[in-house]
């Protein structure tokens, strides 16, 4: 008989590991910090020590100026925590450095997926199907209306208003971690060689990516170039820019948001976006409930956005489920 795993208790601000008394994503500074990835609406400075893969240490270190009490975890490596329980980091596949965390207490396992994707991305390595007794999903897509397109056809979108409109630039608004590198690497990997240039702010996170293995090409700062030089050309800002001064110093820019929101006209519309891209570091409708099928545990955790439908489709396909009330969760503009 599987036991009530009494050992592991999500709280409103973080899942706590009662026996190891570490916490897992907090929104406040802990003494133990296990930290799936680096977005802000997960990581944050202040811990006493935090438990992260390489890459995500590296990620809070630039975007927190911290990293006293850093405890690397190298993907498939375990480590022993206090009062019993085993921690193994394993790819979630949702940005650079973003981690799985199976913990294994009294031959119970539990699985905190973080954020999590199923698509191919060439700058992280991809979510590994790992069977556990609870699984803790996010639900940031857990409606049955976001099925995300193939990237290759938005990536092709994109090119194809660029090769339209050669005395225009095309200004893609991407989240600043993660979305950012994707959008460029996927623009590589289609062959787009030429220069691609970035809104200052995202300077100092491509230049982490490159440093820590992933290759982006030749990029260039805005602030360096005179505005003719940037026709026929993509650049990349973050989604707050889109429409702000900053932007009128390019030369007659087509406004495109990557964004799995873009799925929603509303949304586009609201930012003044004429090119929606639909692109997303999250898993869409089918990959939340793909991944619980494989996954296959005994009871579903969900959080992290729209909690309710997918514990309603839990429900009608006999699966137990519950909804977790958690706070500091945010849409990161994906």
């Amino acid at each position: 008989m599987i036991a009530d795993f009494s050992w592991i208790r999500p709280e409103p601000h973080g899942i706590h590991v009662v026996p190891a008394d570490c916490w897992i994503d907090p929104s406040r500074a802990v003494d133990k910090a296990l930290v799936t990835h680096g977005h802000a609406d997960h990581a944050r400075g202040g811990h006493g020590q935090t438990v992260a893969t390489p890459e995500t240490l590296a990620i809070m270190k630039l975007r927190y100026a911290t990293d006293e009490g850093a405890t690397p975890v190298s993907y498939g490596e375990t480590i022993r925590l206090p009062g019993g329980v085993d921690a193994t980091y394993i790819p979630a596949g949702h940005v650079l450095g973003s981690a799985q965390i199976l913990l294994e207490h009294g031959g119970e396992k539990v699985i905190v997926t973080g954020d999590y994707k199923r698509r191919a991305d060439p700058t992280c390595p991809p979510f590994e199907v790992t069977p556990c007794d609870i699984l803790i999903t996010e639900a940031t897509f857990g409606l049955p209306l976001f099925v995300h397109p193939p990237i290759t056809e938005e990536v092709g979108k994109l090119l194809k208003a660029l090769k339209d409109n050669p005395d225009r630039c095309v200004l893609v608004g991407a989240y600043a971690l993660g979305k950012a590198q994707r959008v460029i690497a996927e623009l590589r990997a289609a062959g787009h060689d030429a220069p691609i240039y970035l809104h200052g702010a995202m300077e100092r996170m491509c230049r982490l990516y490159e440093e820590l293995g992933v290759n982006l090409g030749d990029l260039r700062l805005v602030a360096d170039q005179e505005k003719d030089a940037m026709r026929g050309s993509i650049i990349v800002c973050p989604p707050s820019a889109l429409n702000d001064r900053w932007s009128r110093r390019l030369p007659d820019p087509i406004t495109a948001m990557a964004s799995g929101w873009m799925r929603v006209r509303q949304r586009a519309r609201q930012r003044n976006v004429e090119l929606p891209l639909i692109i997303s570091d999250h898993a869409d409708w089918g990959e939340l409930t793909r991944t619980i099928e494989e996954v296959n545990p005994h009871e579903s955790w969900i959080t992290h956005g729209r909690e309710e439908a997918l514990l309603r489709w839990c429900q009608l396909h006999q699966r137990r489920a519950r909804a977790l009330a958690m706070v500091g969760y945010d849409d990161e503009d994906d």
